[in-house]
């Protein structure tokens, strides 16, 4: 099992930035790789950004060039910088963890994090 912990949420003003966190522990060497999505009242989860444990990443195309993400392996922790926020990007970010399986993939969730943008 993967245990996923986030922080970093909070309120911010349209044009402003956060930094979210994301630590795991657990089963970490099963894990193949490391994301954020974010979840919008009334809105289906959508993939935000990821990093592979090779170092690829890939980003949604709202967020590109405005959103990083990272990760500290030391630390086991994945970040995502977050610039230039809009008030569309209000909504609940979700750590994602996956593993790659026979079946396809298996997914590990944290509890999540509020963020909101003022406009």
């Amino acid at each position: 099992q993967v245990q996923l912990v986030e922080s970093g949420g909070g309120l911010v003003q349209a044009g402003g930035s956060l930094r979210l966190s994301c630590a795991a522990s657990g089963s970490i060497f099963s894990i193949n790789g490391m994301g954020w999505y974010r979840q919008a009242p009334g809105k289906q989860r959508e993939l935000v950004a990821r990093i592979t444990n090779g170092g690829s990443t890939a980003y949604a195309d709202s967020v590109k060039g405005r959103f990083t993400i990272s990760r500290d392996n030391g630390k086991n922790t994945v970040y995502l910088i977050m610039n230039n926020l809009k008030p569309e990007d209000t909504a609940v970010y979700y750590c994602n963890a996956f593993r790659v399986i026979m079946a396809g993939r298996y997914d590990y969730w944290g509890q999540g994090t509020q963020v909101t943008v003022s406009s």
